[in-house]
């Protein structure tokens, strides 16, 4: 038998199914992949303490509560100058002394930025505040 030529047509492919069995492809690439927890496989290493700071280093430290009524500076409630006053005298000792500055809800927020403001000058870095 002889074959018949196709005169003038030319082969048709449809493109619905082979879309069809990307998706499906797809699909299946996604739903399997299994990601590998990176941080996991990190590496850290943390550092040795120093051997030469005591081991209550944070035993001396500022502690200065701000609340509506005012300043509470280590326990015992003062006014912003003598507070301010301290601050200086104890950044002279040292200016690594740790200041926290525990805000109440309903305090003023210009005291806090006044008590920042005051731990600045002092040149007092190592400060953390909290609401409370």
């Amino acid at each position: 038998m002889a074959r018949k030529k196709n005169k003038g047509e030319a082969a048709k492919l449809e493109m619905t199914p082979m879309i069809d069995v990307v998706f499906q492809l797809l699909i299946f690439f996604i739903v399997t992949l299994k990601q590998q927890d990176i941080l996991a496989q990190l590496d850290v290493f943390r550092p040795a303490p120093d051997k030469a700071l005591p081991k209550e280093e944070f035993k001396d430290m500022i502690e200065i509560t701000i609340s509506v009524d005012g300043y509470w500076m280590n326990g015992s409630m003062i006014p912003f100058g003598t507070m301010q006053r301290r601050i200086t005298r104890i950044a002279k000792i040292s200016k690594d002394m740790p200041v926290i500055i525990k805000c109440t809800m309903d305090s003023p927020h210009k005291y806090l930025i006044k008590t920042l403001d005051a731990c600045a000058k002092a040149k007092l870095t190592k400060i953390s505040v909290f609401s409370m």
